[in-house]
């Protein structure tokens, strides 16, 4: 299991808490602000204290903002897909900008989601873009991560199934008798530890359909820091409005 370790920095006067973990599967850092006001840093392995801390203090503005919008947003307001919003982006948030431009387009950059479109910049066509966005997205990495995760299930004797990609208003994802995953595209939004977690637990499903100790042995098995992982998830379906 991940060890998450507890650190704060002081920026000016403002002392910032949180929690960090470094896993082999980071390839770069990420930050996240949570409803609670809590922050988490996620690391690759070998990162140290003070260079977790030296991010942390790059990012001391934003982590502020992000917690002072949540503090001032009503719990499960809806979005306006409005500039200024916070949207979530591979477990990292980002601030909305919507304008007008040359055409549609989405662009991810540093700390933000720029929706450019060629018309008058209405909510209606900001969410539009988006979606489209985030499902284009979510087509490549779901394909390219169910491939790396069948990779350890195969050894079970596990096959590759069929995907398929569709918004979920109750579940991460869900099995198919017929061989079948599917997965939430809201899961594009979470980060990457969250999606190989739900990829592997449906995995899982070809070889014992009801949960039990038989399956979560086997999850187990295969991604031994499981339990970080789903918590981590259940954090996010707050966030994400998953109910």
């Amino acid at each position: 299991m991940i060890e998450t370790l507890e650190d704060r920095i002081l920026w000016g006067t403002l002392e910032i808490s949180y929690r960090y973990y470094c896993s082999r599967r980071r390839r770069t850092l990420g930050i996240s602000v949570y409803p609670d006001l809590s922050v988490l840093v996620r690391a690759p392995l070998g990162t140290s204290r003070e260079g977790v801390r030296r991010f942390v203090l790059q990012h001391a503005g934003w982590l502020v903002r992000a917690r002072r919008r949540f503090e001032e947003r009503l719990p499960l307001q809806p979005l306006r897909f409005r500039s200024g919003e916070l949207h979530h982006y591979g477990g990292m948030q980002h601030q909305l900008e919507v304008r007008q431009g040359e055409k549609d387009c989405v662009t991810c950059l540093p700390g933000r989601l720029l929706v450019t479109t060629r018309h008058e910049p209405t909510e209606e066509r900001a969410r539009k873009l988006l979606d489209g966005w985030y499902r284009a997205r979510a087509e490549e990495l779901f394909r390219e991560r169910l491939s790396a995760c069948h990779k350890k299930a195969s050894a079970e004797g596990i096959p590759l199934p069929d995907l398929r990609i569709r918004r979920m208003r109750t579940r991460w994802g869900s099995f198919s008798s017929k061989g079948g995953v599917t997965l939430n595209l809201l899961l594009i939004m979470a980060p990457v530890e969250c999606l190989d977690y739900v990829i592997l637990h449906e995995l899982c499903h070809f070889k014992v359909r009801r949960h039990g100790p038989r399956f979560w042995k086997l999850v187990g098995r295969l991604m031994p820091d499981c339990e970080e992982r789903r918590r981590e998830l259940a954090t996010y379906a707050a966030i994400l409005r998953l109910s």
